[in-house]
């Protein structure tokens, strides 16, 4: 087994140096690979690099938070948005375009609203000093409407200078052309990745169920707060530079267990890499399809994303 995992890794990482590639060669503007480092280009490249770091941060970010939450809220259609932090991003963004806010604090409102989302959503599931997974997921759906329900009576009253702005959040982009800003991203969200990998062991116990958990000498309740509140920070750090991309976390994890299994040891760093590759493919695809138009992101991992996962769904209704 290690040495099927030792060969998938390294197929994922060939994917993933393909993919860059083709990422860097490909756009409005194709370039030549034997032209790629010529000085005339640069500017081009660094952009590009730009998009494709950015890609591999949201890719792996948002399918590793899907795996953590498919499995401690024992749901397969779990992802980082159930929680409501896009939809308290979204609305904070909204918010912050109406009162002319510089783009440059966009990231902060976005970010801020994503937190503050999950903060409401963790207050109407607590009962009892505890948090129910069935009562965070409906806290969280309830938080998604009401914030969905509140960006669309915002921009109804404000109508273009809002619209613009928000189809940016509602559909996400990787036009993210600040070095600093995806640093800034990376440590929450490479950070939140390795931690997660720490608690594999205590996501395959609590995948058991929590008794069995329990038994084992996990303290579920705990190790639920800190993946939760870690997922979080990735998802609400991801959004406030790339906005709202789905299904990225629902069908990735969903494929790479058809391929090494549930065990978390090995499925998380595969899922890391096979959602960078996801990622930024689809954003060749959003910049090349119809160019010089971009699609949105996440228009992309939509029209992709939907097919693949009911041929999964459909497949686990057979077995």
């Amino acid at each position: 087994m290690i040495k099927d995992f030792r060969k998938i890794i390294l197929l994922l990482f060939l994917l993933l140096t393909a993919a860059i590639i083709l990422g860097l060669i490909n756009g409005s503007v194709p370039i030549a690979l034997n032209k790629l480092f010529i000085k005339d280009n640069q500017l081009i490249v660094n952009m590009r690099l730009l998009r494709i770091l950015a890609a591999i941060l949201t890719g792996s970010g948002l399918a590793v938070g899907g795996i953590v939450l498919q499995a401690i809220l024992r749901n397969p259609l779990a992802e980082p948005y159930l929680l409501g932090t896009s939809s308290g991003a979204g609305l904070a963004a909204i918010i912050a375009v109406i009162l002319g806010v510089s783009r440059f604090y966009m990231p902060v409102a976005a970010f801020l609203g994503a937190l503050v989302s999950i903060v409401l959503v963790y207050s109407l599931a607590c009962e009892r000093k505890k948090v129910a997974d069935k009562s965070l997921i409906l806290a969280g759906v309830i938080v998604s409407i009401a914030s969905s329900s509140l960006i669309v009576f915002l921009v109804s009253l404000f109508g273009d200078q809002a619209m613009h702005e928000m189809n940016w959040w509602l559909w996400g982009s990787l036009q993210v052309y600040d070095w600093k800003l995806i640093l800034l991203v990376s440590i929450p969200v490479v950070s939140g990745i390795c931690v997660i990998y720490i608690f594999a062991q205590d996501l395959n116990a609590i995948q058991l169920g929590e008794e069995e958990a329990m038994h084992l000498g996990v303290n579920t309740q705990v190790v639920k707060n800190i993946l939760i509140i870690i997922t979080t920070l990735i998802t609400a750090g991801l959004i406030c530079i790339c906005g709202i991309i789905g299904f990225v976390g629902l069908v990735v994890p969903h494929m790479m267990r058809l391929v090494v299994g549930p065990n978390h040891k090995i499925l998380i760093p595969v899922t890391c890499l096979a959602g960078a590759i996801f990622m930024v493919v689809c954003d060749v695809f959003s910049r090349t399809l119809f160019s010089p138009v971009e699609i949105p992101i996440g228009v992309i991992t939509a029209i992709i994303g939907a097919p693949v996962f009911i041929i999964l769904l459909k497949r686990g209704q057979r077995v």
